[in-house]
């Protein structure tokens, strides 16, 4: 037998190794491709991940180092105003425009953090607290209306711990509410950015597609944990979203909820199906979570402003805004019965209900600003009333009398005044209710109340003795300012101006060539004997009662329409404050030159209703949301001040023996002129 040959098995083996580098070859230029593929759809998706993080900043505040007491900055005390609180590790937290309270279990004070001072300028919208992910220990989480998240660690002998996560957004720093989730995750309600989420790490919006919907703009009012997975959305205009098993449905008017506007949420607690209450300022809405569709089941409390829920013990129990506490019990017949609140024989009714606390065994209601305690079927005082100064924190006017005397006007409350020796007492009734400009009458040495139910004269003992309406011949009965030219009282109204003379009186409005009826601040021009009126559509400049010239945007250097203050100045210039842009200079020949903003200041500032004031040494301009501009007249220059007051919102000013008093919408606070720029 013939051996085979020895070279061919080699052959073979040389042909299948000529086809097999080629099929190698393929293989390899393909797992290329495929982990090149993978590599870049993993940057790529690094990329949108990073992308869509929102910057911020996470850092410890020092209130020891608060620019407040450098300034000297003293708060003159008004009632506090709660709207949220929570009980934590035995202390009671009660939050609100003016800060932030902690008070022990048997309700005396522990610790006040003020806004402004060891706390940011912002008012505290939420109050509750949580275990953030990668913390050992719970902390109580604070939602501020422009000044982001603050954490706060309590310390058990001296004050707590804060932290403040800072968004480099500024709406993304406005808060309506926070929700901390059993993941240590933490979701944030914006009033124009919709929801965001905190793992600890990084801040991420909440995105979700539904077809004419946008995530990244809903207006949060309310948010509300189900479970560990799944939530509520409240919104300001688009209804209720529930988000659940990696989907969410959405609800609103048409679909059966009571309106779009969404105040409160309350979710059931214990055996059977969860079941949600959804607040509108029409009604209140509940849904049956376990349905297979996401719709109200029935309406309850309907025409009832349900601005808080809180379910308890088979009944529903509403907090409105100006119905007092209302409770429905949740039977097949539910019908709607008030409840009683005692405040004491001299207490008025309370009406305000802005939120529940719940304790074991215990419920408890912020009312008016002060915390009620269910006793039985009534609701009582839990805490004894603070000692105060002011009957209210909205300042919206301020004035000393030449006694020494300050009076200081509220926005809703009337006129508090202020006697040299500390004694304060408190006017109000149906005209000296909403007070716009409080001016000393040069005559009579007396305090004149421009008010939005006429003008309200009070005598040399602070008495009010007349209040001049449309009857004695005034053009409008709300009053917005009060100037005086010799024995003429002047007066700017919503309708036009009206002149009080020794002959009677008589107005001036559009028909005859005012710029605009509505009229905001009035000046005396000096030596020229001309009256400047800002009005909602430029300026006017009379003489003798007649307008001599308008000057607006479209024929002139004015660079908004809408004047709000008028400074006249000693070198024939007037400041003119704006609802846009900022102060402007206006000189002898009509020309207008806006001042020269401090850096960092927007252009387009709105300068509050008649919040321009001078004093030897500076001039003040109080804005709607910025602080207050601060003129030195030493250097020349405006400066920006937000430290030291207890709002951005700066309403008013006044000055006394060296101090510049700042009304604000959250209360009064003191300054010595010495110690500003």
């Amino acid at each position: 037998m013939k051996s085979p040959h020895p070279s061919g098995g080699l052959g073979k083996s040389r042909r299948l190794l000529l086809l097999f580098i080629p099929l190698v070859l393929l293989l390899a230029a393909a797992l290329v491709v495929v982990f090149s593929a993978r590599r870049a759809l993993h940057r790529a998706t690094q990329a949108a991940a990073t992308a869509d993080q929102l910057a911020f900043n996470l850092q410890t505040l020092d209130s020891s180092s608060n620019l407040a007491r450098s300034l000297g900055a003293e708060t003159v005390a008004s009632r506090p105003s709660y709207n949220s609180g929570v009980f934590f590790l035995g202390n009671l937290y009660l939050g609100g425009p003016s800060g932030l309270t902690i008070l022990r279990g048997d309700g005396t004070p522990r610790f006040r953090l003020r806004c402004g001072f060891e706390l940011p300028v912002a008012p505290i919208d939420g109050v509750t607290s949580g275990r953030l992910r990668g913390t050992s220990d719970p902390q109580l989480l604070l939602a501020t209306a422009g000044a982001g998240l603050l954490l706060l660690e309590p310390q058990s002998n001296s004050s707590p711990t804060l932290h403040q996560l800072l968004p480099k957004d500024t709406e993304a720093r406005d808060l309506t509410a926070v929700l901390p989730l059993a993941d240590g995750d933490v979701l944030l309600g914006t009033r124009r950015r919709g929801v965001l989420l905190y793992n600890g790490a990084t801040l991420m919006p909440f995105r979700f597609n539904l077809p004419g919907v946008n995530a990244a703009t809903l207006q949060v009012t309310a948010l509300a944990a189900i479970d560990s997975a799944s939530f509520l959305i409240g919104t300001r205009n688009s209804g209720v979203f529930y988000v659940h098993a990696g989907t969410v449905d959405h609800a609103n008017s048409g679909s059966g909820l009571p309106d779009d506007q969404v105040e409160s949420l309350a979710i059931t607690r214990g055996p059977g199906p969860p079941r949600a209450f959804v607040g509108t300022p029409v009604g209140t809405a509940e849904f049956d979570l376990a349905a297979p569709s996401f719709r109200p089941t029935r309406l309850l409390a309907q025409g009832t402003f349900s601005h808080s829920l809180v379910v308890d013990q088979r009944q529903l129990i509403i907090g409105t805004l100006d119905q007092g506490i209302q409770q429905i019990p949740l039977d097949s017949t539910p019908s709607l019965r008030r409840v009683s609140i005692s405040t004491g024989p001299a207490s008025p009714s309370l009406q305000r209900v802005g939120a529940f606390l719940t304790e074991p065994d215990a419920l408890f209601a912020l009312a008016d600003g002060t915390l009620l305690r269910r006793e039985g079927s009534a609701w009582t005082p839990a805490l004894s009333p603070e000692p105060s100064t002011l009957a209210d924190a909205n300042i919206s006017a301020l004035a000393f009398a030449p006694d020494g005397t300050l009076y200081v006007g509220f926005f809703d409350h009337g006129v508090d005044l202020l006697s040299p020796d500390g004694a304060v007492r408190h006017i109000e009734d149906d005209h000296l209710f909403c007070i716009n400009r409080l001016v000393i009458d040069p005559e009579r040495h007396t305090m004149d109340a421009a008010t939005a139910d006429g003008l309200v004269l009070f005598d040399a003992q602070g008495r009010p003795r007349q209040t001049l309406t449309q009857r004695d011949g005034l053009i409008s009965n709300h009053i917005t300012d009060v100037t005086f030219e010799g024995a003429v009282t002047v007066l700017a109204t919503s309708a036009g101006i009206s002149f009080l003379g020794p002959s009677g009186a008589e107005s001036l409005y559009a028909f005859q060539g005012l710029v605009n009826n509505h009229v905001y601040a009035l000046a005396s021009a000096g030596p020229s004997g001309q009256l400047l009126a800002g009005t909602l559509g430029g300026l006017s400049i009379l003489k003798s009662n007649a307008v001599e010239r308008n000057l607006t945007v479209s024929n002139s250097s004015l660079k908004h329409n809408w004047i709000t203050a008028l400074l006249p100045s000693t070198d024939n210039t007037t400041l003119v404050g704006t609802y846009g842009a900022g102060v402007e200079t206006l000189d002898s020949q009509g020309h207008f030159t806006p001042i020269e903003l401090p850096p960092g200041m927007p252009r387009n500032l709105v300068i509050n209703p008649n919040a321009l004031y001078a004093t030897a040494s500076h001039i003040y301009a109080g804005t709607l949301g910025n602080g207050m501009l601060v003129y030195s007249v030493a250097s020349g220059r405006w400066s920006a001040v937000t430290n030291g007051l207890p709002s951005l919102n700066i309403t008013a000013f006044a000055a006394r023996a060296g101090q510049i008093y700042i009304g604000t919408e959250n209360g009064l606070v003191r300054i010595p002129e010495a110690n500003l720029p």
